[in-house]
């Protein structure tokens, strides 16, 4: 592959889908330019999740951006949410293709 690569942050959270109207607001004060929702099911700390109704489902939400925005983000959610919900947070680093798209300096 010769097209040029930029380092990015993957900032994957998962959590109760109830938090949505909340982390769109807070992902996009916080610097996030866009991102992706989809439902998540699945078993851990806080039994199963199997979204057979609404109480019980949870949401997965991704995020690439750059390294500060994404330490904000995790910093933000994790004082206001993590206590009282269910909720992971986790972070990667990815190579992206046009990293204009991303919040940050390319690079």
């Amino acid at each position: 592959m010769n097209l040029p690569l930029s380092l990015r942050r993957l900032l994957t959270i998962i959590c109760e889908a109830s938090l949505e109207p909340e982390l769109v607001r807070e992902l996009a004060r916080l610097g996030a330019r866009g991102y992706t929702i989809t439902e998540a099911r699945g078993q851990g700390a806080h039994g199963l999740r199997d979204g057979a109704w609404g109480a019980s489902a949870n949401i997965r939400v991704e995020v690439l951006c750059d390294e500060l925005t994404a330490e904000a983000i995790v910093d933000t959610l994790h004082a206001g949410y993590s206590a009282n919900y269910g909720m992971v947070m986790f972070v990667t680093d990815v190579a992206v293709l046009r990293p204009d798209k991303f919040r940050g300096a390319p690079g």
